[in-house]
């Protein structure tokens, strides 16, 4: 009963603490968004990922990556072992115990007095050592660090997964993209290809000029190079899959022939500026860091007071083993020990100054991480309210192009327009489509950044 009553006692007198009082900054932004003010429903961090990425062929993706992927598991033990230094540092606000046992046999000197003589001691009991009375918060403080940290540890980790999902999807679009621009250039390069072969017949008839003839091998030269870009360009959104989902892919390309509206995520609703401070895993991490930065402050200025110890043991100790537990080999210590800091010669004040510019360095961090988040959110929120209606109007142009080729070929054929005419409005369709299929990836990449920018779903539904 004393003893549960003098370590209760120990922990009442280890509950305070010199850790500054934490106001968190005023976060530097404003409290809507410019492009997307209206814009309030059920933020996408709250939203599983599998409900943001519908795409079948791309959710088996994400999930190979989730499963796969070396610096996510890198993340996870990186948390684990944050967790561990936590648990460590947690311990010491608490008495150890350990139960000892020993046997000691030696020789005494011969003396003037007494005889040479061999002693044999043996002891068992229970030890608490060193453990340190908090009455400062010291190690209240180091705890608190550690567990802030901790926090910050995990919210790296949901903040890698969220890339990594991301970086999947980013890459998923990316490999659609250069397929449909490789089966664009494909058919373009047949096309010249047979206008080429028609050139040849025309000038052999003497209808038109070498010069056609050159333009003509010179548009299929240029689209051959283009060919091989194209090629080279798919075979390197691949090795990108591969590399973030560590497997081989086999391409289904019934399921993955173009980017679609249904490939795409679908309208993602922003919330509210302030709902980045509560979802967004980077600036939880920055405030937990912040936390942890406060914190260590505590430590330094509970370094300059004294340090009390105690070191206690009860148990019992004779030179016989069969009378070891008897009545009269009862023993006892108690230890206490202060330490108080006196010729530091500075460090405890320049300790305590470097921690101070730490927790500065941190407010600005979190800060930036705030305006960071929210300048990446309206960024985005741009994009997804133009892209739509520039891409309907690029599809227009793309028509258009098209109509126009479709006419000049029949002008040609009448010999109303020139084969340079044709050539021309065989690029001019050739350069609109390239630009349509440029600006879906460009809409497709906005919207996983915006996923991203808004904190991500990660929760596998």
């Amino acid at each position: 009963m004393k003893y549960i009553i003098f370590s209760a006692l120990i922990l009442v007198l280890s509950a305070c603490s010199l850790a500054p009082d934490l106001d968190r900054p005023a976060a530097p932004i404003p409290g809507i968004y410019s492009t997307q003010a209206q814009m309030q429903g059920k933020s996408i961090a709250e939203t599983g990922w599998r409900r943001v990425f519908t795409d079948p062929q791309l959710q088996y993706l994400i999930q190979l990556a989730l499963e796969n992927n070396r610096d996510l598991r890198i993340a996870s033990l990186n948390v684990k072992a944050v967790r561990a230094q936590f648990q460590i540092q947690n311990s010491a606000r608490l008495p150890t115990v350990d139960a000892t046992a020993g046997s000691v046999r030696q020789r005494t000197a011969m003396t003037d007095s007494t005889a040479a003589s061999i002693n044999t001691q043996h002891s068992a009991g229970l030890t608490m050592t060193a453990f340190e009375l908090d009455f400062f918060g010291r190690v209240k403080s180091l705890s608190d660090a550690a567990f802030a940290r901790y926090l910050a540890s995990e919210q790296g980790q949901r903040s890698a997964k969220i890339s990594l999902i991301g970086a999947v999807a980013d890459a998923y679009y990316e490999n659609l993209l250069a397929r449909q621009q490789l089966d664009l250039t494909e058919k373009t390069l047949a096309d010249w290809r047979t206008s080429l072969k028609l050139t040849h017949s025309l000038k052999a008839a003497g209808q038109v000029s070498s010069a056609d003839v050159t333009i003509a091998e010179g548009q299929v030269a240029s689209a051959e190079a283009d060919l091989s870009e194209r090629q080279r360009q798919l075979s390197k959104t691949l090795n990108g899959l591969r590399l973030l989902t560590g497997s081989e892919l086999i391409h289904n390309k019934a399921n993955s022939d173009s980017i679609s509206d249904s490939a795409l995520p679908p309208q993602i609703p922003a919330g509210l500026p302030s709902d980045l401070l509560t979802l967004r895993p980077d600036i939880l991490q920055a405030e937990q860091n912040l936390i942890a930065a406060n914190a260590d402050i505590g430590n330094a200025r509970a370094a300059f007071f004294p340090r009390i110890s105690l070191t206690t043991s009860i148990g019992y100790s004779s030179s016989s083993l069969s009378n070891l537990f008897g009545g009269n080999q009862h023993t006892w210590s108690f230890a206490p020990q202060m330490t108080q800091p006196i010729f530091q010669h500075g460090r405890l004040r320049s300790e305590l100054k470097l921690a101070e510019i730490r927790k500065s360095s941190a407010i600005a961090e979190y800060e930036r991480a705030i305006q960071t988040a929210f300048r990446e959110v309206a960024d985005a929120l741009a994009g997804q309210a133009t892209y739509a209606s520039q891409i309907e109007a690029q599809q227009r142009f793309a028509d258009s192009a098209r109509k126009n080729l479709n006419l000049t070929r029949v002008r040609f054929s009448a010999g109303q327009d020139s084969r340079l005419q044709l050539l021309d409005a065989q690029r001019t369709l050739y350069t609109g489509q390239r630009a349509l299929l440029e600006l879906r990836r460009q809409q497709s990449s906005n919207t996983v950044v915006l996923y991203k920018s808004l904190g991500g779903g990660v929760l596998d539904e």
